[in-house]
């Protein structure tokens, strides 16, 4: 969840155009087959899948439709007849076991002034150990209350006034907020799109990272929003530059935990170093397990000289004491929850699978980005939109799907959508049909204008 409050409203909160106010919902039923795509048989095609959506054998039930409304959620605080797959949360319970700490924690009764145990750190080092090859020393660790609090206080400690932090868009929005808010100018270095899939300019990157006035570097990896997984090499090239002209590297790794089966990540700290040296680290585990509401992070800072800053940061801004539930949750989620996340996995890519595979006979037009990471789908829409915050904003008038206008990331992101696919099926379902039919009113609309 975005930390502080958003220079603009997120998602797709944007001017609606005249057509969206002629039409109503409509039925979205889960089982039809409408245009040549038949649900029933795409479950039935899909190896070892049973009816619901849910693999046989699978020990936990992410099929099960959670009802949010009434909970204070950010993402469901919409009107009844909507369905948010905007912001970056889940619609899934969290493990069973992190709720059987949090119960007993709560059974515990007393909820004083909490600190942060050495199994807080084990954790982080086992799990970063045995999941992706790095060893983490425990001193390289500082508690944070989560991840936008970690880099708006490295941004306020680490740089000055005026200077430039770099971002490589389309990027996570609330970076944007981190940098202005504080002050210091958002330098763009964006990514260059062919038409399939995204790739850094390092011409541009290099010329960018040059200016003297550039100090610092937000890494976004893996990267949000178009599911990136950045290859070692990358990497390597990003620290040598960066270091090369004195700017230091934050890396977001938050998405770390949520890459395809099957596919791993590169933490920015493993690749050399020299990148090891130069750089911030920010980890946590609440988005691979739901966790949002309990502000639970980490900063890794090999480097004793920049750890010491922004230390005393973190510690200024008052986002370094852990609350009540904080270091437990994170402990029971990497000693416990790898069972439940590798099976999280294999449902958000089977979500995945049935986006892309719904897009290609529904909607052709309508383009996914391929990704190997995050549950968030970046939908390329240049064909049937010339602008998408004016198409989503028509969709969700029209259909009540709240989506996330790419505008969101960076104006290179004008022509896209953000979709969140991490919910139970049968509500992927609802959206999907939604989708369709508010899509199919614009296009008649486009074509009715053109007459």
């Amino acid at each position: 969840m975005p930390g502080g409050k958003l220079a603009k409203g997120a998602g797709s909160r944007g001017k609606v155009s005249q057509r969206s106010r002629n039409s109503g919902f409509g039925d979205f039923g889960a089982g039809k087959r409408e245009g040549g795509f038949a649900w029933s048989e795409w479950q039935g095609n899909q190896s070892g899948m049973a009816m619901s959506g849910r693999k046989m054998g699978m020990r936990y039930d992410f099929d099960k439709m959670t009802d949010r409304r009434g909970t204070g959620s950010l993402k469901w605080d919409v009107p009844e007849r909507e369905l948010p797959m905007w912001v970056a949360d889940m619609d899934f319970e969290t493990a069973p076991e992190i709720i059987e700490t949090l119960h007993g924690r709560v059974g515990h009764g007393v909820f004083g002034y909490s600190v942060v145990g050495e199994d807080w750190y084990r954790a982080y080092q086992g799990w970063w150990s045995r999941r992706h090859h790095l060893e983490i020393e425990a001193e390289w660790l500082v508690f944070c209350t989560g991840v936008v609090p970690a880099i708006s206080s490295a941004v306020r400690k680490l740089t000055t006034v005026g200077e430039n932090v770099l971002v490589q868009t389309p990027v996570y929005n609330i970076f944007f907020n981190s940098i202005r808010n504080n002050g210091r100018n958002i330098l763009e270095s964006p990514l260059v799109y062919d038409g399939r899939e995204y790739a850094i300019d390092f011409d541009d990157l290099e010329e960018k990272l040059a200016n003297p006035q550039t100090t610092l570097m937000l890494l976004c990896n893996p990267h949000n929003p178009v599911g990136k997984i950045w290859g070692r090499e990358t990497l390597a090239c990003i620290g040598e530059l960066c270091a090369k002209h004195h700017v230091l590297v934050l890396s977001d790794e938050i998405h770390c935990d949520l890459t395809d089966p099957g596919y791993g990540y590169v933490p920015f700290a493993s690749v050399s170093e020299l990148c090891r040296e130069n750089s911030v680290t920010c980890l946590a585990p609440t988005k691979a397990f739901n966790l949002a509401g309990l502000q639970t992070a980490a900063v890794m800072v090999p480097n004793p000289v920049i750890r010491h800053k922004l230390e005393r940061g973190l510690n200024t801004d008052e986002v370094a004491e852990p609350n009540a539930f904080a270091v437990g949750a994170a402990v029971a989620a990497f000693e416990k929850g790898e069972p439940w996340l590798e099976e999280l996995r294999e449902y958000l890519a089977e979500n995945k699978r049935c986006v892309r595979g719904f897009l290609e006979q529904r909607l052709p037009r309508i383009k996914v980005v391929p990704s190997r990471a995050t549950y968030l789908l970046w939908l390329d829409c240049s064909a049937i939109a010339e602008d998408a915050a004016e198409l989503a904003g028509f969709i969700r008038k029209d259909s009540g799907l709240y989506l996330t206008e790419g505008a969101e990331y960076g104006a290179c992101g004008k022509q896209f959508i953000r979709l969140n696919a991490a919910c139970p099926r049968e509500r992927l379902k609802d959206g999907l049909e939604r989708l369709a039919k508010s899509v199919s009113a614009w296009e008649a609309l486009e074509k009715r204008d053109f007459m």
